[in-house]
């Protein structure tokens, strides 16, 4: 989700390269780089930090080929040398590369064998020096072998001091947009550093290898075969293009999610089930105890964890809101495994709540989504979330990342100490079919019309069983954090014990209630809201049809496994309060009194 510029015609100054890679801040990053074609060789910069580090060791000069990138760490620390771009070994390949190479660590193995050496932590850097091994005086046919040997997402950028007028580029997994100017062509992440050249542009789709030369380009599959794709006319003025068209990031993000999924899982679904290397010391088969600290958003992901693996094992998961287990009395074994979720991996009761437990000699994983951040460099591991980074201050696709990454985790647990079943083998191939239920879900629900109808209402009542109670507090902390509705949340059989007294027909309940084995009791819960002359909004799955003419409205989701449905309902509670803010005039990117990344007491 970092960004990439490229650019190759008719010379032009290098500081403008470097200006219209900083159109794609919004993107967020920790370092950034450039590199030029300069005298019949390439000169790369790069720098720790924002832009304007990088800009002030530009030098004032033009070049006829150029590529710029901004990093959001996923391997390796940010820092100078794991920047963008990366070179081979001659010096005379320079790449840019969004995503994540899943087989990087075989690939460095071989080329390593082959006497290549590598001066940065990172997966991208595999592709220069693979590359290199493949260069027989083309670039676009080194190029082409190459992508063949890559398993995983990026967007690839090249360029060769051999060739002062040629780019080459390669997509699959992660967005890249090419513009023709009138006398450059253009390649970028998305659309906004483009538009001052012109508004017309080709979304590069899966597979799509291009050619650029003089300002001319040619796309083709990996086999080199021409390939045709449609020039979109873009009438987005560039703020609009920093959210992709989106009114919001809020909006933009979730429907990013499907791609985020698709990160969270490259490496750790395999043909032999899930797979966490980064937990391969661990010995994850005599952990009895788990304790998990998180807070807000992260702490209802944690709870998912608890519910999906106590269902299938004798391991004991406690959650806890990190701001009080810091003040508890913890006791740490040696078959107690600490986990700690913080999607800034800066959060400060969770950070001191890591410090506590150290002490006590306890082993740390945390799961976050800032490579470098404190928590990451304290734990003794991290399971990084990859879902890019997130500009609104509601976590939207890093809770659905947090969610995919534990139920890997809770997976990972299970097959190590020899339980797996057919329910666990249903609950696995829905994972890796997840991204494309969530397109399903994006692509085909719409919510404006119950949003609309809710939108003046000052109460809610989030009500679910089971594993989806999580869901409910999440559902209503989502609510109450963007649109100011005073939303809370229950488990469904509480409302009984004292919260069915506020209920009366100004006091709406969304319930979510697949069908599932608590269906038939949560369905007799909203039977008593009912009575009390609530209206109910219920989540439901499309096969579903015994909730018609109990519920007021009704939202279907694709039929999932039952363990599963936090997960598949996740985006619905995001869309739901995200219209509903935008409806009442509120900025859902930016709520009152929050930020987003909560680094005080």
């Amino acid at each position: 989700m970092c960004g990439i510029v490229g650019m190759v015609g008719t010379e032009f100054k290098i500081d403008e390269l470097v200006e219209d890679l900083q159109k794609l801040e919004y993107r967020g990053y920790d370092s950034a780089g450039v590199a030029f074609y300069d005298n019949g060789k390439i000169s790369v910069e790069k720098s720790l930090g924002r832009i304007k580090n990088l800009k002030s060791k530009i030098p004032d000069k033009s070049t006829s080929v150029g590529i710029a990138h901004t990093r959001w760490a996923t391997h390796g620390a940010p820092n100078d040398k794991n920047a963008h771009p990366h070179t081979d070994c001659s010096g005379k390949i320079a790449i840019v590369h969004n995503g994540i190479i899943e087989n990087y660590a075989e690939l460095k193995e071989e080329l390593i064998k082959k006497g290549h050496k590598f001066k940065s932590d990172t997966d991208t850097e595999v592709i220069a020096h693979l590359i290199e091994e493949l260069f027989r005086g083309d670039i676009y046919k080194a190029v082409l072998e190459t992508v063949k040997q890559l398993k995983g997402a990026y967007a690839i950028v090249v360029m060769h001091s051999d060739f002062n007028d040629t780019l080459v580029a390669a997509r699959k997994g992660s967005p890249l947009v090419l513009g023709k100017g009138t006398d450059k062509v253009i390649l970028a992440s998305d659309v906004t550093p483009i538009l001052r050249y012109t508004k017309d542009v080709v979304f590069l789709e899966d597979g799509d290898v291009v050619f650029l030369r003089n300002g001319e380009y040619k796309i083709t599959d990996i086999n080199g075969n021409i390939l045709l794709r449609k020039v979109h006319h873009v009438d987005w003025d560039e703020t609009a293009a920093e959210k992709s068209g989106y009114k919001h990031f809020m909006l933009k993000e979730i429907m990013e999610e499907p791609e985020a999924i698709e990160s969270a899982l490259v490496g750790r679904i395999t043909m032999e089930g899930p797979l966490l290397n980064e937990l391969k010391e661990f010995n994850v088969e005599n952990v009895e105890k788990i304790k998990l600290v998180a807070c807000g958003t992260s702490y209802h992901a944690g709870l998912v964890f608890k519910y999906f693996l106590e269902k299938y094992v004798s391991v004991d998961v406690e959650v806890d809101v990190a701001s009080e287990f810091r003040y508890r009395n913890i006791h740490i074994d040696k078959k107690t495994l600490v986990i700690a979720i913080s999607q800034s991996g800066e959060t400060a009761d969770t950070l001191e709540s890591v410090r506590l437990v150290k002490k006590d000699g306890a082993k740390i994983v945390s799961i976050a989504n800032v490579v470098g951040s404190t928590i990451t460099r304290e734990s003794d591991v991290t399971i990084f979330m990859n879902a890019g980074p997130e500009i609104g201050v509601a976590a939207t696709k890093t809770f659905v990342n947090q969610l995919v990454v534990l139920y890997i985790l809770g997976m990972y647990i299970l097959k190590s100490k020899n339980i797996w079943n057919e329910e666990l083998e249903k609950d696995f191939q829905f994972l890796k079919k997840s991204p494309n239920v969530f397109r399903k879900i994006l692509t085909t629900i719409n919510l404006d019309e119950v949003s609309s109808y809710y939108k003046n209402y000052h109460h809610f009542m989030y009500i679910g069983r089971g594993i989806n109670y999580p869901t409910a507090l999440e559902g209503a902390l989502k609510l109450k954090e963007i649109s100011y509705i005073n939303a809370t949340a229950y488990p469904a059989g509480e409302l009984k014990h004292g919260p069915i007294a506020l209920l009366d027909p100004t006091f709406p309940v969304f319930a979510i209630v697949p069908k599932d084995k608590l269906f038939e009791k949560t369905k007799n819960n909203i039977e008593e809201s009912r009575a009390r002359k609530s209206r109910i909004i219920a989540v439901t799955n499309e096969s579903n049809k015994e909730l018609e003419g109990v519920a007021d409205d009704i939202i279907y989701v694709p039929d999932s496994p039952d363990d599963m449905y936090p997960l598949t309902i996740s985006p619905i509670i995001q869309l739901f309060a995200y219209q509903i803010a935008d409806k009442r005039g509120y900025d859902p990117d930016k709520p009152r009194n929050l930020a987003k990344s909560v680094t005080v007491e």
